[in-house]
């Protein structure tokens, strides 16, 4: 490659609908190329707290300690486990895709005792499950469920989780990458008690940055630790005194680590076109897209995996005779279109159809219809 010309750097276009990143407005990527300040400069703190404060209207939360974590999802997903839980704790995690799995692995590198509680790929947990979880773990100090399984697809209802987890002491921590922007959620009518996202999902936004929210009962057990945070690059103790040290023009903050300046600025834009949509329509055009694609995919006898279907990444069966690997190969590189292949048991017998944010358009649905049905045939 040392000789390869300059053009071979250069990154073509596609027409992103796989799992994620989805695709950017140009407002968000004109908005990374302002000029760079420095973290504490009076300018981007306003800039900063600008943007943790349309993060609360997009979460539909009043929690103080909205902020992005540096780092995509799944520094989020570490942010939330290590501040949380210590060492000889026990929780209970929902599994039932991936990201489940992953969060269990994440729980038990902080040294907690994590209890699952498992659900076919593609299947959602039931509240029969998670009562009989906390029956059998009376100690859980936290219940965990991905509100969206981008690995399956499936969209976990979450209503009665938050009473039932609070009745037995123990916090619900909700997983949104792939939810925030697209679907409805609802923190504090919900009771979520601490939540992440990502920034490359729904919001539009490239990946970068993990949006997280903190309640009182999570900020009450952060603040009753006995033990240091494991990580001290996530370690909220610290955090918190630079989003929420100081009112103005940066009274009171207290330097953590140098913040990326450029991703903020990309934040701040994605959400601003969020609210400008508003978020009931977003959430209502990710819907009409959904609906849109699923006719067309049934007409040509595609067929749906999960039983509750996410409206922002379409899970389906890749039909018998289909070259999984040929078929997305060829949508790449014919059409530009890139789509997603299934992971874990789903390897080989599933396609992940992205429908996000700038992306759940008319256009990319019968676009990507059209292309599937011509490679197909």
């Amino acid at each position: 490659m040392e000789n390869a010309p300059a053009s071979a750097f250069i990154p073509h276009e596609r027409i992103l609908m796989g799992p994620g990143p989805s695709p950017v407005p140009q407002r968000v990527l004109r908005a990374m190329a302002a000029p760079t300040l420095g973290h504490l400069d009076p300018q981007y703190l306003a800039i900063m707290d600008h943007t943790c404060a349309m993060l609360r209207e997009v979460l539909r939360t009043k929690n103080a300690l909205t902020f992005p974590v540096s780092g995509t999802g799944m520094a989020g997903m570490e942010c939330v486990a290590v501040n949380l839980l210590e060492r000889g704790d026990e929780a209970i995690v929902c599994v039932n895709g991936v990201f489940g799995t992953r969060m269990k692995d994440v729980m038990e590198r902080c040294g907690a005792t994590v209890h699952a509680v498992e659900a076919t790929w593609g299947d959602v947990i039931s509240l029969e499950q998670i009562t009989a979880a906390l029956d059998a773990h009376p100690r859980a100090k936290l219940v965990t469920i991905v509100h969206a399984e981008t690995s399956t697809g499936a969209h976990q209802p979450l209503a009665g989780f938050a009473e039932l987890v609070h009745s037995r002491g123990a916090l619900l921590v909700v997983d949104a990458v792939t939810s925030l922007g697209g679907h409805e959620l609802r923190v504090d009518e919900w009771g979520i008690d601490a939540i992440f996202s990502g920034t490359q999902k729904c919001l539009s936004c490239p990946p970068g940055l993990s949006p997280v929210s903190f309640g009182e009962r999570a900020l009450a057990v952060m603040d009753a630790r006995k033990t240091k945070v494991q990580s001290w690059y996530l370690d909220v103790s610290m955090l918190r005194k630079y989003y929420t040290g100081g009112a103005g023009a940066g009274g009171g903050r207290v330097y953590h680590h140098t913040a990326p300046i450029n991703m903020t600025y990309a934040l701040h834009e994605a959400l601003t076109i969020v609210l400008e949509e508003g978020l009931d329509a977003r959430v209502e055009r990710h819907a009409q897209m959904y609906r849109r694609l699923r006719a067309g995919l049934e007409a040509m006898g595609l067929c749906y995996i999960p039983k509750h279907s996410l409206h922002s990444l379409n899970c389906i069966s890749i039909p018998a005779g289909a070259d999984d690997a040929k078929v997305r190969r060829r949508l790449l590189e014919e059409y530009g279109i890139e789509i997603g292949a299934g992971l874990g048991p789903m390897a080989g017998k599933a396609w992940r159809i992205g429908l996000m944010g700038h992306g759940s358009t008319v256009r990319n649905v019968d676009l990507v219809l059209a292309a599937l049905k011509a490679v197909l045939a």
